[in-house]
């Protein structure tokens, strides 16, 4: 629905909202991971079978994303979030009774489709709701969703999966989706742009009402959107495959069951994931001021220091050791959070905001963790996991090098959207 004056208490519900609803996107999402080492026993796959359907769930979510752009642009935003929402809670319930292989990645290919729908247009959403200055620590806030989600996604996949089955873990977090859908599709709309002034008129700004094609085309003449992209898709490649494999690679190299290795690391991510987004965020926001590339060094260095803790964490002999490199490199990991995303919003014309983050999701996730468990499996099969997880602190270094690079034109392609 249309919104008109919107009070300061119904932005933070609405951002309450939106960040529960992340928070499920992420525990869907993760569940799987959590559950690997149930499915490869039961199915009898090897890791490169297992891998593809992590890549199979980015394959359908990176290939939709941009028609959901596309709709997010033109269409009301709220409806496409919750539709997704619906599509992808259904999908995760329905893994639940796949009785082989195909039918699980049907499944899982299918939850992409529906996060695809809520993922081009909510970080949008959420950033009209607020100023411009505080974009940094509320996106910090709505992607602390991301490693609670995780966490949680790793703790009830591994508890319910030990006790219960993989299907029993993918049926019960699945269901609890379909709840938001209706307040999600309930909420007011902001104007696109947010804080962006509005003519007397009433018309949308001349930015605004740009031609979407022109705004398209322009994207790819964007050099700090172009870098930024590449700098999310090196980090993406690192997540995607450590985030997939650690669970295995604490069964396999610490002996960990399934319920205790994603328990602990489920905690270890929730604790640094928090940490680390919210310090982005903040720090994002402070460095911003001081400088255009306040957010781009905030990641930049992050990314560089985090990566010597992700080769400790692998190559650690004791697993005290490794959880505690895992925390320190899953903090400098998650502190890019806001700052990266924030970038997207600052350099993107407002008209076509939701096709800047479906394309930026594409190609993230085209060249990121639609690749990497795969790439990773097929290493391990020919290798081991521990030898093929180091490739990740590689992707971290260069995810650094491109922040850096981005910097440098930052500031005029944000004047190039303040300006019109």
């Amino acid at each position: 629905m249309n919104a008109g004056p919107i009070s300061l208490p119904y932005r933070r519900y609405a951002l309450g909202l939106l960040i529960a609803v992340n928070m499920l996107n992420y525990i869907d999402r993760q569940v799987l991971f959590a559950v690997f080492p149930l499915i490869k026993i039961d199915l009898s796959l090897s890791d490169t079978a297992l891998g593809f359907l992590g890549s199979a769930f980015m394959l359908s979510y990176l290939l939709f994303a941009p028609l959901f752009g596309w709709l997010g642009d033109r269409w009301n935003r709220t409806k496409l979030a919750a539709g997704g929402l619906v599509v992808w809670s259904l999908s995760t319930a329905l893994a639940g009774f796949a009785p082989g292989y195909r039918t699980l990645l049907a499944a899982r290919a299918t939850v992409g489709v529906g996060e695809a729908s809520f993922g081009t247009v909510s970080p949008g959403l959420v950033a009209d709701f607020f100023p411009k200055e505080r974009r940094g620590r509320i996106l910090a806030w709505f992607y602390v969703a991301i490693p609670v989600g995780s966490a949680l996604g790793y703790l009830l996949g591994g508890v319910l999966g030990q006790m219960y089955g993989w299907h029993t873990a993918f049926l019960m977090v699945g269901v609890p989706g379909l709840l938001l859908a209706v307040p999600i599709a309930l909420l007011k709309t902001p104007p696109r742009g947010g804080d962006v002034p509005q003519p007397a008129s009433g018309q949308q700004p001349e930015g605004v009402v740009k031609k979407a094609s022109a705004g398209y085309s322009a994207l790819f003449r964007n050099h700090s959107y172009i870098y930024n992209t590449l700098a999310m898709a090196a980090m993406t490649f690192a997540i995607g495959g450590l985030a997939q494999w650690i669970p295995s690679f604490l069964n396999r190299f610490h002996s960990l069951d399934v319920a205790k290795g994603n328990t602990l690391f489920g905690a270890t991510t929730v604790m640094a994931g928090i940490l680390g987004t919210l310090a982005g965020g903040w720090l994002g926001d402070r460095w911003q001021k001081k400088s255009d590339k306040g957010y781009l060094l905030i990641s930049g260095w992050g990314f560089l220091i985090g990566a010597p803790f992700a080769v400790w964490a692998i190559l650690a002999p004791g697993l005290i050791g490794c959880m505690a490199a895992i925390f320190i490199a899953e903090f400098f990991l998650f502190l890019n959070t806001g700052p990266l995303n924030t970038v997207i919003i600052n350099v993107s014309n407002p008209a076509v905001r939701a096709m800047a983050f479906a394309v930026n999701i594409f190609f993230i996730h085209a060249l990121g963790d639609a690749v990497s468990p795969s790439i990773l499996g097929w290493l391990s099969d020919r290798w081991d996991l521990r030898s093929a997880l180091l490739i990740t602190p590689c992707a971290m270094v260069l995810a650094g090098l491109f922040c850096f690079i981005c910097g440098r034109f930052v500031a005029q392609d944000m004047a190039k959207v303040e300006t019109g």
